[in-house]
């Protein structure tokens, strides 16, 4: 009986014994530190090194233990260590465990799972690929380059991954490399540089590994020049009296790499739309600040357009504010917000519009689908990004008063026959206030708030003036609205003179000036050197042919930033003492 009563449990309590076993079942996992498993680059050829990196926020439970590694990968050396930083009063703290280490075969290999005592790793999946054909093979020279790209064969303004390796196997200063040149071409440094090491005809060779996206903006067979490489060799020799002092003998070597042919084909039949956009990957989003199935009259709503492009530079997006032809529904776009990230396999391109619709008009507005034509460079096929119609549902806004109601007329009744009387006396009304009474009191309560408002005034201050629309403020801004458009257009077919012609206007309506250098000098760095570079295109003396990608792209960052310091202007100190 009483081993029966011990096992009994009260039902009560059942659900929060059930809650702690979770909790503790729970809890040791959530204690587990995260580590992150990375490589310097991915795909890797066979007998090249790379870096496999293991990073964490938090001390780990224990040392790694690698030996799951030496199934796939030849670790060479490897290194750990930390950092420590304060940021706004916050401390953190990252360690890096990294190794450098060789494939032993191509394909497909796994980083396994890696134990530090009790927290795991997450597998990784690294691209082997066999080793190409030696580099200048028969030479085995100290020092040399190569450059390839790909693809080689492709459409005009399409992404093309140019990379450039130098390979040495002797101590080298002082090194400088050219860049790359092509007419008529957007070229791009992307990524950060790789170092690694390799085999080239059983000899061990350090290799500097550099990329750039290019985007040839003609057509054609089209040459990308050799790169030079100008270095100091530090020769490992004595001088001729072998004196254990003497430094190591310098000399200086310059070697090239091989030039590089690219086949540019025209834009293909196909292709449909306004704007002809190669990439390789495309995505056209929208987003809303509120309900468009409950809009207020007189209340913005506002309405954000994305493109997302990789393997294309930002200037070839194109523009996505669409024009209302509706009196009653306004549109306020603001400044493009433009973007480009240079990652290692090549750019991805952002440009964001901001619109402000402002209804003016109960009723129902549709704004109609977006359709952006674009050519994948991957599928070599055109496709279409589309956005579908939006329907806005506009109701009067909260702050309107209704519309007065007419009182219906009092309804007169037939006065009452003497049959119908009644004999009971009717109640005595009160007596009516008389002027007399009424007029000293108002006049009171006029003057006591009078007197009421008249203080309140004194003590906030003086009132601030009621806004006036000034209408050549706003026809200023038309105006500007109207330089902006022209340039963007003058930019985009590299006009040169027409981009002159519209910065000119531009620089006279804000800074009163009329030369290009006047109106460089009102402008952040980068835009000033953009301006500089086409009055040097316009009047220099062999000038190459003009781009205007980046003079836009830095105008428009320019206006963004002019915009908002304006707007966090502090405003006046108010005057210590007031009346």
């Amino acid at each position: 009986m009483n081993a029966n009563k011990l096992l009994l449990i009260n039902p009560r309590h059942l659900g929060r014994l059930l809650l702690c076993l979770c909790l503790l079942a729970v809890v040791p996992y959530s204690w587990a530190t995260q580590i992150q498993v990375t490589v310097d680059r991915n795909p890797v050829n066979l007998n090249d090194s790379f870096q496999i990196v293991f990073t964490a926020t938090e001390e780990p439970d224990d040392d790694p233990d690698f030996s799951p590694l030496a199934q796939d990968f030849s670790i060479l050396h490897q290194n750990h260590g930390s950092t420590a930083s304060w940021v706004n009063g916050q401390h953190s703290r990252v360690l890096q465990w990294t190794l450098n280490v060789m494939a032993k075969t191509a394909g497909t290999v796994q980083v396994p799972a890696i134990h530090f005592g009790a927290d795991v790793t997450t597998p990784l999946t690294v691209q082997v690929q066999q080793q190409a054909k030696a580099p200048d093979a028969q030479r085995n020279d100290e020092l040399f380059l190569t450059a390839e790209a790909t693809p080689t064969q492709t459409y005009n303004q399409a992404q093309i991954i140019y990379t450039v390796r130098v390979y040495t196997r002797v101590e080298i200063s002082r090194a400088q490399l050219s860049e790359p040149e092509l007419a008529d071409a957007v070229i791009e440094k992307i990524g950060e540089d790789a170092n690694y090491n390799t085999d080239v005809n059983g000899v061990g060779y350090s290799v500097t590994e550099r990329k750039y996206a290019i985007f040839a903006q003609k057509s054609g067979t089209l040459t990308v020049k050799p790169l030079v490489l100008t270095a100091e060799v530090l020769s490992a020799g004595r001088s001729v009296y072998n004196n254990f002092f003497s430094p190591p003998v310098a000399k200086t070597k310059r070697v090239e790499s091989p030039a590089v042919s690219l086949d540019i084909k025209t834009a293909p039949a196909a292709a449909v739309g306004q704007h002809w956009l190669p990439a390789e990957q495309l995505e056209l989003t929208e987003t809303w600040s509120g309900d468009p199935a409950q809009m207020h009259v007189g209340e913005p709503l506002t309405r954000t357009l994305k493109i997302q492009a990789k393997g294309t530079t930002v200037g070839q997006l194109p523009e996505l504010a669409q024009v209302l032809n509706n009196a009653d529904l306004k549109a306020y776009p603001d400044q493009p917000n433009l973007k480009e990230q240079k990652n290692a396999d090549g750019l991805v391109a952002l440009r964001e519009e901001k619109i402000a619709l402002i209804p003016s008009k109960p009723g129902r507005y549709v704004l109609p689908a977006m359709t952006l034509p674009w050519f994948n460079t991957q599928t070599q096929q055109m496709a279409v990004a589309t956005l579908p119609e939006v329907v806005l549902t506009v109701v009067a806004g909260a702050n309107e008063a209704p519309a007065a109601s007419v009182p219906a007329p009092p309804t007169l009744a037939a006065p009452p026959s003497a049959a119908q009387t009644p004999s009971v006396a009717a109640p005595a009304l009160p007596p009516a206030a008389s002027a007399d009474t009424v007029l000293p009191w108002s006049l009171a309560a006029f003057m006591a708030l009078g007197w009421l408002v008249t203080l309140v005034y004194l003590w906030r201050g003086k009132a601030k003036p009621v806004p006036v629309v000034d209408e050549v403020q706003a026809a200023r801004q038309l105006r500007l609205r109207d330089i902006v458009k022209q340039l963007r257009t003058a930019c985009a077919d590299n006009d040169a003179a027409a981009a002159q012609k519209a910065l000119l206007a531009w620089g006279s309506l804000q800074f009163n000036a009329n030369t290009l250098g006047a109106i460089a000098n009102q402008c952040e760095a980068r835009l000033r050197d953009e301006i500089i570079l086409l009055n040097q295109t316009l009047y220099g003396r062999g000038a190459q042919a003009w781009q205007g990608k980046h003079l836009f792209q830095f105008f428009t960052e320019n206006n963004a930033r002019t915009k908002l310091a304006t707007a966090k202007k502090p405003s006046e100190l108010q005057p210590l003492h007031r009346l």
